[in-house]
Order: C-alpha cells, then sequence, then structure tokens
C-alpha cells in the first residue's frame, strides 16, 4: 500500500528554522498535487501550502507567506517545507498529504483536507518563545 513518511520536524526557537520532508512509495509521485498541513491540539487541521503536480504553481497560507517555502523533486519521489523564521504559533503536527483531483485549483485543494487520498504520520514542529 502506499507510504509516506514525514521527517525533519523537532524543537526549535523562536526566529529559527526547519526543514520538513515527505517521501512516498507506491505511487506515481508526479501524479498527484501534494500538501502540506497542520494541527495543532484542539484545532482542525490547517492548509498550510500545496503544489501542482509539476512544481510551477504553489499556495501558501496567508500566516506563512514569506517565510515558508514549499517545493519538491519527483524524481526522488519527495516533497519539502522549508520553514524559517518560525513562531510559536507554528507549533503542531505536520503532515503531508496527496490528492489525485484535478478540478480545483492548488489553493482550494489546500482548503479541503477531504479531498487527499493518503497522509503521512506526521512530524511534530514545536517552536519555543
Amino acid at each position: 500500500q502506499v507510504q509516506m513518511v514525514e521527517s525533519g520536524g523537532g524543537l526549535v526557537q523562536e526566529g529559527g528554522s526547519l526543514r520538513l520532508s515527505c517521501t512516498a512509495s507506491r505511487l506515481v509521485f508526479e501524479d498527484y498535487r501534494m500538501g502540506w498541513f497542520r494541527q495543532a491540539p484542539g484545532k482542525e487541521r490547517e492548509g498550510v501550502s500545496c503544489i501542482s503536480m509539476s512544481g510551477n504553481i504553489t499556495y501558501y497560507t496567508d500566516s506563512v507567506k514569506g517565510r515558508f517555502t514549499i517545493s519538491r523533486a519527483n524524481a526522488y519521489n519527495t516533497l519539502y517545507l522549508q520553514m524559517n523564521s518560525l513562531k510559536p504559533e507554528d507549533t503542531a503536527m505536520y503532515y503531508c498529504g496527496a490528492t489525485s483531483v484535478k478540478g480545483p485549483t492548488t489553493a482550494m485543494i489546500c482548503a479541503t483536507p477531504t479531498v487527499f487520498d493518503y497522509w503521512g504520520q506526521g512530524t511534530q514542529v514545536t517552536v519555543s518563545s
């Protein structure tokens, strides 16, 4: 079955950086749009950033624009999220997701976690003040 494994989370001080990775197996990676989502305790899962199949279209939620960068390496079945200038409010479990849905825009899929077919197990990001 499809596996998606996130890594790169950890504890970092405010203003620091982390790079998350998500490696997928047993799916045709380039056929899927990908996204990073996060969920803090007691809150709903939030779309952080999403990327098109080729990587030429990206979307970021307002709170991370200018600080986070999403990218993908289709040759390595890997999705990345570079997170700079981290803030305590970025603290959450971060998940990568893969969706095969074709119609909605990249921004729309980031607002709709239910259209994602596969999810990783999550990696914890904690930012201390």
